[in-house]
Order: C-alpha cells, then sequence, then structure tokens
C-alpha cells in the first residue's frame, strides 16, 4: 500500500456491497448525485442495517475491498497498520467510520442528522429511499429531503456550497 488513496470506483464498492448482499442506504455525495447533481464526490457514504448478520456481510466485503481505517494526518500505509478488525461486533461499535479501500474512500455511518439534528437510523432511511441506479447498480439512495437535511446540519462549506444545487433539485421533483 502506499501513502497514495486509490482512486474512487464507484461501481466496484457498490458491486462488491451488492454481492455479499449488505443492507444499506446510500447518503451523501454520492445519493445528491444519484438525484442530478453535479458536484463530484471523494467517497462513499451508506448507512448500514444495524443488525449482526448484517454488520458481518459489510465486514466480509469490506476485507474483500482491503478496507483499512482512514485518519485525517495518516498515510494510508500508517493508518493500515492500527488494529481494526472487520467483524460484527466492532462495526457495531462505531457511530461513523471512515475507510480507505482498494476502490477509494467508504464512509460507514450508524445514521445521519436530520432535520433539528435529531438521528436518522438506517430503518427511517430506508422507508423513505428510493431504489436507483447508481454506476450501473441499483441500490437504496436516501431521499433527497434527507440528503438536504443532513447537509444543513453538518454545515460544512461544502456543504453550503452544494445547497443551491440540491435545493433546485428538490423543487423540481
Amino acid at each position: 500500500m502506499t501513502s497514495e488513496r486509490p482512486a474512487l470506483d464507484i461501481a466496484r464498492l457498490l458491486g462488491v456491497l451488492a454481492r455479499h448482499e449488505v443492507d444499506y442506504v446510500v447518503v451523501g455525495g454520492v445519493a445528491a448525485i444519484a438525484y442530478g447533481a453535479t458536484r463530484a464526490t471523494t467517497d462513499v457514504d451508506c448507512v448500514a442495517r444495524r443488525t449482526r448478520a448484517n454488520l458481518t456481510r459489510l465486514g466480509a466485503a469490506m476485507s474483500e475491498l482491503h478496507a483499512r481505517l482512514r485518519v485525517e494526518g495518516m498515510t494510508d500505509e500508517d493508518a493500515a497498520a492500527l488494529p481494526a478488525s472487520l467483524d460484527a461486533d466492532m462495526l457495531g461499535r462505531l457511530a461513523i467510520s471512515t475507510w480507505t479501500t482498494d476502490a477509494g474512500d467508504f464512509d460507514v455511518l450508524a445514521d445521519i442528522p436530520g432535520p433539528g439534528g435529531v438521528l436518522v437510523g438506517y430503518d427511517e432511511l430506508v422507508s423513505r429511499a428510493e431504489l436507483q441506479d447508481v454506476a450501473g447498480i441499483t441500490v437504496r439512495v436516501a431521499a433527497l429531503a434527507d440528503v438536504i437535511a443532513s447537509k444543513e446540519v453538518a454545515d460544512r462549506p461544502k456543504d453550503r456550497e452544494a445547497m443551491p444545487e440540491l435545493r433546485r433539485l428538490a423543487g423540481g421533483r
């Protein structure tokens, strides 16, 4: 492994998750792109179902992708040396985990912030999610309203920059 992170290969990453039958909802930038946003993203974000069986499948998929922790300020090589077992126990303890895989950066979330900062988990997200084709793979994508709400609460500069386009897309739905 080198200090440089692999380029994002959304089709490969989502394909591995599909092959392992992982239950998840795509959120973040990839979800925004699925609704027509043009802003590039550097990772895939998902909220995974928090059952032991699903987290075991997720761990197996991540192992196939040679997932290693992504830690700001550390090289990929240094972060890969950190002890991180990709099993249901470890994945279940983490509300947010950031990874580098052979198919690019991948973030696994227990939930996302909704209106008023209330956390919205898998069950609620999936109840409003839409099936979308993302890079040739059919996936559940969080409702555009959920994507917008999470970006409003996060309120990072990149989220503020994305909001006009997302609101315009929401207005056309």
